[in-house]
């Protein structure tokens, strides 16, 4: 079943603070779309919210919030979000503003970009791992300034 309810728009959940029960529950609560255990997805999907996919989606998946993948569940596509934690499998490269959480039961074919990657053991990765926004202090004149390196660093893991 997929279910959504209106609230206003929010900007994408912030990883540190998922270390808090208190904001875990928050998020519980502002979930906007779910897509269903008996749901199955054909074509684009996009919100503005957090989703949590219990079913399956065979098409892109956008969000600019955070995205739950639970066990079980399965993503035939391309995911960007602000924030994912897998527990189900995806096949497609995920792409997350902030960062991506990988469960032991996460199951993923496809690359990975975020600037934070959390992987618990028993994960699997099939594809190449990204993580861009480097930052290096560079020493001029005499003057120390931060610049942002646009360079990425890249990690296969199979």
């Amino acid at each position: 079943m997929i279910f959504q309810k209106n609230q206003p728009k929010n900007n994408y959940i912030n990883p540190e603070t998922l270390e808090n029960p208190e904001v875990v529950e928050n998020i519980k609560d502002e979930v906007e779309t779910v897509v269903g255990p008996s749901v199955n997805v054909e074509g684009d999907f996009a919100s503005e919210g957090n989703i949590i996919v219990k079913g399956s989606v065979a098409g892109s998946v956008h969000t600019s919030r955070h995205l739950t993948v639970e066990v079980g569940a399965r993503i035939m596509a391309n995911v960007r979000a602000g924030s994912a934690k897998v527990s189900g499998e995806v096949k497609g490269n995920i792409k997350a503003k902030d960062s991506v959480e990988l469960t032991s039961t996460a199951r993923v074919v496809g690359d990975i970009e975020a600037k934070v990657l959390i992987v618990e053991a028993g994960a699997l990765i099939c594809g190449k791992v990204s993580m861009p926004g480097l930052e290096s202090t560079e020493n001029r004149g005499g003057r120390i300034r931060n610049k942002r390196v646009e360079e990425t660093i890249t990690t296969e893991v199979v």
